[in-house]
């Protein structure tokens, strides 16, 4: 998957609301109105929210005779995921690294830093 739609899917994931409706719509679809229940806004404010995620590739809706469903795309939760996972994994692996080098050399970690100023003298 290209930047852009990473771009667009953690810009709009940036947003509590929209990540709450993400959150909400991975338990099951909901048509437009079921979406914008719990929240304190317009129906016209949720369509735009749900706009934004469409455009992100997180949501699609679709129409099922005169109702709007909604429904998470995972391919783009999933693209989202692997980068992630990706990043995280280089991190661990740095820690890994970092943890074996301490082992070699005999130096161990306080579990507390050392303040210089309370170095005794």
């Amino acid at each position: 998957m290209d930047d852009g739609v990473l771009d667009r899917a953690f810009a709009a994931l940036a947003d509590p609301t929209r990540r709450d409706i993400v959150a909400r719509l991975c338990d099951g679809d909901a048509t437009v109105n079921e979406v914008a229940a719990p929240y304190a806004m317009s129906l016209q404010a949720v369509s735009k929210h749900l706009a934004v995620l469409e455009r992100a590739g997180l949501v699609r809706r679709t129409s099922v005779g005169r109702q709007r469903r909604c429904s998470v795309e995972t391919a783009t939760l999933d693209a989202l995921t692997t980068w992630l996972d990706r990043h995280r994994r280089a991190v661990e692996s740095r820690y890994r690294s970092l943890d074996l080098l301490l082992a070699r050399t005999g130096s161990e970690q306080p579990d507390q830093p050392t303040d210089p100023a309370r170095r005794p003298s």
